[in-house]
């Protein structure tokens, strides 16, 4: 890659890259080797390809499954400049061996590019031991972070007693424990008593999932983790309240991590409030001042990671719902939206409207996904040694993000009309082209392989500037 300026989290500078045998050879300047074939950057952007941590490919949901499998997923992810992503592994109920094999199934001969799994965990032995002893069988096999959910008690919430046995079992395995933090006993209340009203649209769903459910849970899904001296990482932060949550909690002493997701920067909740289901999501979305607050946490670190939550599902299968027969209330709209391939794009939107630097661009998408979840060893930075997933993106390209433009099987995509600048225009997994201006290039389903995880023991500081206050008069501290 010749004429680029190559960025990372640690800043840009002008640089060639040289690839061979699907790994990073060189980066400097002037770089040229006999033979080798030369794309031409242009003054573009190389950047480390992206790393999503959040995708839901091919969940069932009840009588439906989300629309997109391993194949139309990496497919949708190299040509959006991802390059690897991390799938929740397990529907729920199954046992966990089942649930890892069901997946490698579903990946095996599909993914364009690298993935990785996590697993969805909703019950473990009863001591920290046996707990323990469970997640160095999942690391044995590669997959080093869990997800419990604190919401969904008809199939997936998890006790206190069972989240904190994760916690505690954490520390000697290297797991990382991921939390959906929202109060699922509130939430179960409060639909009630929508529903005993009459209000059974998605109308409802901002006043039934508030952001204070998301808070509350944060709150005491981070207790657990401080009286465990024990890492929580939070998935899908969506609101203001939450935020706060974390900057409380951080300043007790709780190590709280979070992710956010492309939707909850840029749409808001004025769609539900019209009763539009396809842009029904858990959480919800949220306000202008929740949008606000998010990017500047995102600008500082605050917030680490972005990730995608990617699980779409047809138009068809929304109006089916989880029962099949049609979605009498709100409760039965399968519930996620689109975004591996549009998530690279939309941050850097956050870069063109002051929001955030080039670099943290860089680390929120790639590098510090790589560093959190034991990854850093071959993705995630451009430096000799590690895979050659690197991206060319122009900063002046445009891209209409209608559904008819990309390649998910999400048959309508939540950003319809939205024309963004900038977008990859080459895509390297392991050195070879998969997508061009956009477009699949030489993706071949099979090309991804099992990305088998560390468990890296240094853990770089958790993220807090010094002196902010919150409402809650809460004032941070390093």
């Amino acid at each position: 890659m010749r004429g680029g300026t190559v960025v990372e989290a640690t800043g840009p500078r002008r640089a060639d890259v040289l690839v061979g045998d699907g790994r990073i050879v060189a980066v400097g300047p002037e770089l040229t080797h006999h033979g080798a074939r030369v794309i031409e950057a242009g003054g573009a952007f190389v950047i480390p390809g992206g790393i999503d941590v959040h995708t839901h490919f091919a969940l069932p949901v009840g009588a439906v499954t989300s629309a997109d499998d391993f194949e139309s997923g990496t497919i949708a992810a190299a040509c959006g400049g991802t390059t690897c992503v991390v799938d929740y592994a397990g529907a729920g109920r199954e046992p966990w061996q089942q649930a890892i094999a069901t997946w490698h199934d579903r990946a095996r001969e599909r993914a364009v590019v690298d993935y990785a799994f996590h697993l969805t965990v909703i019950e473990l032995p009863q001591t920290v031991e046996g707990a323990a002893a469970r997640f160095a069988e999942f690391v044995a096999r590669g997959i080093t972070s869990v997800k419990l959910y604190l919401a969904y008690p008809d199939r997936l919430m998890v006790d206190d007693d069972t989240l904190a046995r994760a916690l505690a079992a954490s520390r000697p395995t290297g797991m990382r424990v991921c939390a959906h933090a929202e109060d699922g006993a509130a939430i179960e209340a409060l639909t009630a008593s929508a529903i005993a009203d009459g209000r059974t649209g998605p109308d409802a769903i901002p006043s039934v999932r508030p952001p204070s459910v998301e808070a509350a849970a944060i709150r005491r899904a981070a207790e657990l983790a401080r009286d465990a001296a024990a890492e929580l990482y939070v998935v899908h932060l969506s609101s203001e309240a939450g935020l706060w949550a974390i900057r409380a909690a951080r300043s007790s002493g709780a190590m709280v991590r979070a992710e956010t997701c492309p939707h909850y920067l840029h749409l808001d909740a004025s769609r539900l409030l019209a009763g539009d289901r396809d842009f029904v999501c858990a959480p919800p979305l949220r306000a202008a001042p929740d949008r606000a607050a998010l990017w500047a946490a995102l600008g500082t670190g605050e917030v680490e990671v972005v990730a995608t939550d990617h699980c779409p599902f047809t138009i068809e299968d929304r109006r089916r719902g989880t029962s099949g027969t049609g979605a009498s209330t709100f409760t039965q709209i399968p519930g996620g939206l689109s975004g591996v391939e549009t998530r690279l794009s939309l941050v850097y939107q956050g870069v063109r409207r002051g929001h955030l630097s080039l670099e943290r661009w860089v680390d929120c998408t790639s590098t510090a996904p790589a560093r959190l979840f034991g990854l850093a060893g071959c993705k995630g930075s451009i430096r000799p040694g590690l895979d050659a997933d690197l991206v060319v993106f122009d900063p002046s390209a445009t891209r209409r993000l209608d559904s008819s433009e990309l390649h998910s099987r999400g048959d309508r995509s939540p950003y319809e009309g939205v024309v963004v600048t900038g977008w990859p225009v080459v895509t390297l997994s392991r050195g070879r082209v998969v997508a061009r201006d956009g477009e699949p290039a030489e993706a071949q389903p099979g090309w991804g392989r099992f990305i088998r995880r560390s468990t890296d023991s240094t853990r770089p500081p958790i993220p807090f500037p010094a002196g902010t206050r919150g409402p809650t008069g809460v004032e941070g501290g390093t």
